[in-house]
């Protein structure tokens, strides 16, 4: 059982691209290739960048939902971005832009120190760059390739209320309108094509390289037969179960149920985050949650 573990762990590791959120952190750690990314999606230019933490885990009360961003970056204005790789297509529409609000407000109060005026909160940009359209269902948005949301007055439309948010979502199966061609190649490679351009090559490169490091595909197949066994042990526990109760449905319904206690332990052992055993359970997180709880 162990070897064939191992050979879905190699089998994995081969088969990772940029898409997933392991090598993507990984390349994304290049400063270089960061702040191009950046100033690609921005259209801006940017002097330098600086990585606050690796990964960065937000927990205003100890009672509260904590949340680990992906890619979290600042620049030499005080400016903060929060980058996620999105391959989840969630089955509730809204779950995405209620994530995007849910960062932001853990990101405002995790920078806002007692005492200190609202003025000094920075000015932040939160990026989710999806392999699916996160809009796909509203008729004002289908086929883009990226969309922009800031605070404006409804009656106004033009009038910026100012409070220096702004949420992006790429799409990287969307029209290649309204962007530069270093974006459109980054996001061509994401769905599979050759790499095209300065940009999109050294990404590609990077990728190549973070594949070649012993180091992390040792730490990434260490991480994903651990997976592996939990999942397979809470099968077997699962189906023991459903024996006992001399039902196939209940053998069925065992096995599901054993497999969430398994994604629950290994969040609570900090191997996966809760975002991403929800993922695995294909539900949102509150969700899961809640049926793990019961």
């Amino acid at each position: 059982m162990n070897q064939n573990r191992q050979a879905d762990a190699l089998k994995a590791w081969e088969d990772l691209t940029i898409a997933d959120n392991f090598i993507f952190q990984k390349v994304m750690r290049k400063k270089r290739l960061c702040k191009r990314l950046i100033e690609n999606i921005l259209n801006i230019k940017i002097r330098r960048i600086t990585f606050p933490e690796t990964e960065k885990d937000i927990r205003v009360r100890r009672d509260s939902k904590s949340v680990r961003l992906d890619v979290y970056v600042e620049d030499d204005q005080g400016t903060l971005y929060d980058i996620e790789m999105q391959t989840t297509d969630y089955a509730t529409p809204d779950e995405l832009p209620k994530r995007t609000r849910y960062y932001q407000a853990m990101m405002d109060m995790d920078v806002l120190n007692k005492g200190e005026l609202y003025t000094t909160l920075r000015r932040t940009y939160i990026i989710f760059i999806c392999t699916f359209d996160p809009f796909e269902r509203n008729e004002l948005g289908r086929g883009r390739s990226f969309y922009t949301f800031r605070e404006t007055c409804q009656e106004e439309p033009r009038f910026l209320m100012g409070d220096d948010t702004t949420k992006i979502f790429l799409n990287s199966k969307g029209r290649r309108e309204g962007i530069n061609r270093d974006l459109a190649a980054f996001l061509d490679y994401i769905e599979g094509k050759t790499p095209q351009g300065k940009f999109a090559e050294s990404i590609a490169e990077a990728v190549e390289t973070a594949k070649e490091n012993k180091e992390m595909k040792v730490e990434y197949m260490t991480f994903y037969m651990e997976l592996r066994r939990r999942e397979e042990k809470g099968r077997e526990e699962g189906r023991a179960e459903g024996r006992a109760e001399g039902l196939a449905e209940g053998e069925a319904k065992g096995t599901v149920k054993g497999r969430w206690m398994i994604l629950m332990e290994l969040v609570h052992d900090g191997v996966i985050t809760m975002k991403e055993a929800a993922q695995r359970a294909g539900m949102t997180e509150e969700a899961f949650r809640k049926l793990t709880t019961h």
